[in-house]
């Protein structure tokens, strides 16, 4: 991650001692410039990806507001080429800014929509990021009472008190918490009752093949369980075959996302 922060210049004079590290780190400064030439012209958009109730009747509970950059062509830039290398950095708390506006935004034009965010912790003491969540607060839609900001169990805990006070805050503006990756980072079960969380996503990892594994069995059981205790809804996240979807409503799953339902979308 500190090779992305070099100049070009340093990138370069890099070569002559390690070529295979200054190639890897001649594409991570490529990757960075395409991020920052498409957050400067306005190059992003939300994909939408839906989570869907697990009861008799499903239905979309709500949407995942995907943050999608594209380059000079409309081409999507991958998130995973370039997310790892700016998520401390200032490009991430951009990238923050921008998500929230254009949710903001799709809550504004759709009275009818439930939308998720990802957000870092870090952003939250940002002053851009914080005056954009402020004026979408006072609408007169109250939007808040339709966005959900999901943060992971890692971003949670480094900046653990910082999240609980601003949950706090949010609570009384109908702002909703989603823990993302429940299972597979650093929140002890002892610290779930410090956060206000409102819904948990089960991590991929305990998802993938449940319906042939003992082992994710055993585990997403007990993190559903653990949801549960502390009254918060249970998401299942990776759910791609209708095996395991009939696996985890079988054994108490709220709601389920993954590409058994489709593929993240521009449009709703």
């Amino acid at each position: 991650m500190q090779n992305a922060t070099l100049s070009r210049a340093e990138i370069e004079d890099q070569a002559l001692a390690d070529p295979l590290h200054y190639a890897m780190a001649s594409r991570d400064a490529d990757v960075l410039d395409l991020v920052r030439d498409a957050l400067a012209a306005g190059r992003a958009k939300l994909a939408y990806h839906p989570i869907i109730t697990a009861d008799a009747k499903p239905h979309v509970a709500f949407y995942e507001g995907l943050v999608r950059l594209l380059d000079e062509a409309g081409r999507v830039i991958p998130a995973s080429h370039f997310m790892p290398l700016i998520e401390e950095t200032q490009l991430g708390r951009q990238i923050d800014c921008v998500t929230l506006d254009l949710a903001l935004h799709k809550l504004r034009q759709n009275p009818s929509l439930r939308l998720s965010v990802n957000l870092s912790a870090r952003s939250i003491g940002d002053g851009e990021w914080r005056r954009i969540l402020d004026r979408g607060l006072m609408d007169r839609a109250n939007l808040g009472d339709r966005l959900i900001f999901e943060i992971s169990e890692t971003s949670a805990m480094v900046l653990h008190e910082n999240v609980i006070r601003f949950m706090a805050e949010m609570q009384p503006k109908g702002v909703a918490f989603a823990l993302d990756g429940f299972g597979a980072g650093f929140t002890a079960f002892r610290h779930l009752k410090d956060f206000f969380f409102d819904l948990v996503k089960v991590d991929k990892s305990f998802v993938k093949g449940i319906d042939q594994d003992p082992d994710n069995q055993v585990l997403a059981e007990a993190l559903i369980t653990v949801a549960h205790q502390f009254e918060m809804f249970a998401i299942a996240d990776g759910v791609e075959s209708e095996a395991e979807a009939a696996f985890l409503k079988n054994i108490g799953i709220d709601c389920l996302q993954g590409y058994l339902y489709g593929v993240p979308r521009f449009e709703l």
